[in-house]
């Protein structure tokens, strides 16, 4: 996906396009930042910054929240395992210079440290006896940042111009040259501190317990510093503007001793996190917002949240995470336990999946398996491919866009969808136009009971039905895409899109029907009414038992773009990165497979056979345990 001009609501169907698109996925400026393993908090819970080593991280957050990974999972299948906290205030910033020496400060000047076993409450969090709450005493002044050196010494900032500093064995006051609230320190390699903070505040120090305020000619509120080098800061934060009706984000550089905005050719919300990645420094803000910022070059990034980001956390491998509100949070790492914790290549890991030759360079958008077991692939330039006598063979082609599903109606022949609101049908070797929305609205996917009710969804929350004599147009109720459609029959059917939107069609209107997820969901599948798998953005995977939907934990955090199977047999869901999954009936297991392109469809045959098809003509074919 091109970042450079992206909107900030691209459209649906461009997103959708580009999930799978060619180019290297992980380019700094051009990865897509997906969530990681479900966060076990509080749903409004906010995520205010991190800590990691080889092998594991610390997140910390509101009451007192302090989640722990390292890959394991508990007695109840958690990833993130909370750890006994000596505080209920909200904790804002981690720092240590290893596992055994971990610092972390928050509200009320709370100070808590961590042993490598326990946590500890050091200061802050003083209550008045009498009144029981909290003294109006300087040792309460709330703390929002910390920093600190290869020898144990750490510095933390806060509210009022507070600064305080750990000598390695207790914190203590020392003088500020500002009443202002400080909410960000870093630490230049030579060992000079810089603080900043609102109303373009910036003060300095040598670690010697002097601090002296800098002339910084810009009056925005600083959220962040960071260190480029002895002689170079990027700061970043923002200010309120009353015609924007909100804040707008602010980037500013410091070097050699002068300060300078640096120009961006669009408006960002407030910007709270800085840190080096990658040859260049990510930037995260509000909203979900993401940046890479390269010399002068800056990329707005793919994000799956539209929830404030709060800080970012550098994992030892290069790769990062972003931490925010609604316990986001975020990795461009197309494996987060790997990215946490690489392991060594198995060289003796086999597939099941063989490449097969399809003829086509062309991307693949879909593959049906018909009632009679047929097989068809189709996909862009309207190709459109059938599997027979052991090899795929192309059909004529279906005009010149996209054929994004299809369905075959028995007697009443092939039906073809796909951009610009068109509907083909294929009979006597040949294709012919049925119906034009006269729109350009692509449609997405198709499902039927039988000759005479076909529906159709697409962008804009379209909803077609042929009732065997004429197509109408349904009300969905959404302007949201729909990026596929799955029925039990004309009483019960289910429809997904945007942002976790499930639509269910009872017989006679559609209704939303909340999956509990907000991610992008793109396809679904069930063998009855009480076991219904849906799959998405993320990795995002959910189960219906009838009664309610269940998110399943997924390591690998590919987009899994597509889900089939057969009744009495677990499913398979295929994404980017050749990501295939296969469920045995009680979890998620991941599968080997013999490519890294992009997996957009997948067809299970009555016959058990499985097929997946997707980025530049591929198609796997799974061969027999």
């Amino acid at each position: 996906m091109n970042t450079t001009d992206a909107p900030v609501n691209p459209s649906r169907r461009g997103l959708f396009r580009n999930l799978v698109q060619g180019g290297d996925p992980n380019a700094p400026n051009r990865a897509p930042w997906r969530r990681v393993p479900e966060v076990g908090t509080g749903e409004g819970d906010v995520l205010w910054s991190g800590w990691a080593t080889a092998n594991e991280v610390f997140v910390i957050g509101d009451e007192g929240r302090i989640l722990h990974f390292d890959g394991s999972a508990d007695a109840e299948g958690r990833l993130w395992h909370p750890m006994t906290s000596p505080t209920r205030l909200p904790l804002h910033a981690i720092w240590g210079r290893n596992r055994n020496e971990l610092h972390a400060v928050g509200w009320m000047g709370s100070v808590v440290s961590f042993d490598g076993e326990q946590w500890h409450h050091q200061r802050g969090g003083v209550v008045d006896q009498q009144s029981q709450r909290f003294s109006p005493c300087l040792e309460n002044t709330p703390l929002f940042a910390v920093v600190g050196d290869e020898t144990g010494r750490a510095w933390a900032v806060g509210d009022e111009g507070m600064i305080l500093a750990f000598d390695g064995h207790a914190w203590q006051q020392q003088s500020s040259p500002t009443q202002i609230n400080l909410r960000g320190i870093t630490r230049t390699p030579g060992g000079q501190l810089f603080a900043v903070g609102g109303e373009g505040t910036v003060i300095i120090s040598w670690g010697d317990g002097r601090w002296e305020m800098l002339d910084c000619p810009y009056g925005a509120g600083f959220q962040s510093v960071l260190a480029l080098s002895d002689e170079e800061l990027l700061l970043a934060g923002g200010r309120y503007i009353v015609d924007a009706g909100g804040f707008r984000g602010e980037l500013v550089r410091w070097r050699n001793g002068h300060f300078t905005t640096v120009e961006v050719d669009r408006a960002m919300p407030r910007l709270r996190s800085l840190q080096a990645y990658k040859d260049g420094v990510l930037i995260a803000g509000d909203q979900g917002h993401l940046y890479y910022l390269q010399g002068d070059r800056l990329d707005q990034l793919r994000s799956d949240s539209r929830h404030d980001l709060m800080d970012i956390v550098a994992l030892p491998t290069g790769e990062a995470l972003a931490v925010g509100d609604f316990r986001t949070v975020l990795t461009a790492a197309p494996d987060f336990v790997k990215a946490l914790a690489p392991s060594a290549p198995d060289s003796a890991q086999q597939t099941h999946w063989e490449v097969m030759g399809s003829g086509s360079q062309h991307n693949l958008w879909g593959l049906y398996v018909a009632p009679d077991s047929s097989l068809y692939a189709c996909g862009d330039a309207g190709t459109v491919l059938q599997y027979r006598d052991h090899r795929w063979q192309a059909m004529p082609i279906v005009g010149d866009l996209a054929v994004h599903c299809l369905w075959d109606a028995g007697d009443g022949g092939l039906y073809a969808g796909g951009q610009s609101g068109q509907i083909f049908r294929h009979s006597r070797d040949a294709w012919e136009l049925v119906f034009d929305l006269q729109l350009d609205i692509t449609l997405l996917a198709m499902w039927g009971s039988g000759p005479d009710s076909l529906y159709v969804v697409g962008d804009e929350g379209l909803i077609l039905h042929w009732d065997g004599k004429q197509w109408q147009r349904m009300i969905s109720g959404t302007k949201s895409a729909l990026y596929s459609i799955w029925g039990f029959d004309d009483s019960h059917i289910l429809a997904v899109g945007d942002f976790g939107l499930v639509l269910r069609w009872n017989g006679e209107h559609w209704a939303e029907f909340y999956a509990g997820t907000e991610s992008f969901l793109f396809d679904l599948w069930g063998d009855a009414l009480d076991n219904i798998f849906i799959v998405g953005l993320s990795g995002t995977l959910a189960h219906f038992d009838g009664k309610r939907w269940t998110l399943t934990p997924a390591r690998a955090r590919d987009d899994l773009m597509a889900v089939d199977g057969i009744p009495g047999h677990g499913p398979y869901a295929v994404g980017t990165q050749g990501n295939i999954l296969h469920f045995d009936g009680e979890r998620w297991q991941p599968e080997v497979s013999p490519t890294t392109a992009g997996l957009r469809a997948v067809g299970v045959c009555p016959s058990g056979a499985v097929y997946a098809a997707g980025n530049q003509g591929t198609i796997l074919k799974r061969r027999s345990s």
